[in-house]
């Protein structure tokens, strides 16, 4: 009888803990390649727990989590689901906790870092807090805490006395300069 319990009680644990899993990836890659939607999701950690009163589900021990162009690295994660078992928020947390997308076909992949990473579903603003970093294409930004708006698509900066933000954005290279004989 116990172990008809047990096995009843992993499977339906397994299945919520992988409903979450795809419930965070597909909040997030609406903004990624629609390709990255049809993708299987796949999910690895030492340890997952999952409780249904307060919809916290925890990912712990070297958190792998890949979709498509979609990945997501950190010692752990946490989600919190809202009352209608939707996302209100994921927070990655590491040595640094690391992603990467393909947001375009004709771009090379976002990657980003941070000690912190906190994606808000309500808001649908990345923050990045903790030598904070984000690159594509040549182009980058570091700070102290980065905040990037995946509705609007702009980020705003703060560095610290001893950390400065910057900025590196590469030449054009569609655009020529006149010569002297020109």
């Amino acid at each position: 009888m116990r172990q008809a319990f047990n096995s009843k009680f992993r499977f339906t644990f397994l299945k919520q803990v992988t409903c979450i899993a795809a419930v965070v990836f597909s909040s997030a890659s609406s903004f990624a390649l629609p390709s990255d939607r049809s993708q299987q999701l796949s999910l690895v950690a030492d340890r997952a727990t999952y409780n249904d009163k307060t919809g916290v589900t925890t990912y712990t021990g070297n958190v792998v989590i890949e979709q498509g162009t979609m990945k997501l690295q950190a010692d752990s994660i946490i989600a919190t689901l809202n009352s209608k078992k939707e996302i209100q928020t994921i927070t990655a947390k590491g040595q640094l906790a690391k992603f990467q997308q393909q947001m375009d076909a004709k771009k090379g992949l976002a990657r980003g870092e941070a000690q912190t990473i906190v994606y808000n579903a309500d808001t649908g603003i990345i923050t990045l807090t903790g030598k904070a970093y984000l690159y594509q294409d040549g182009s980058s930004i570091r700070g102290n805490s980065l905040k990037y708006s995946m509705n609007k698509g702009d980020v705003e900066a703060q560095g610290s006395s001893s950390n400065r933000v910057q900025i590196i954005i590469p030449p054009s290279s569609s655009k020529s300069s006149p010569g002297a004989r020109d």
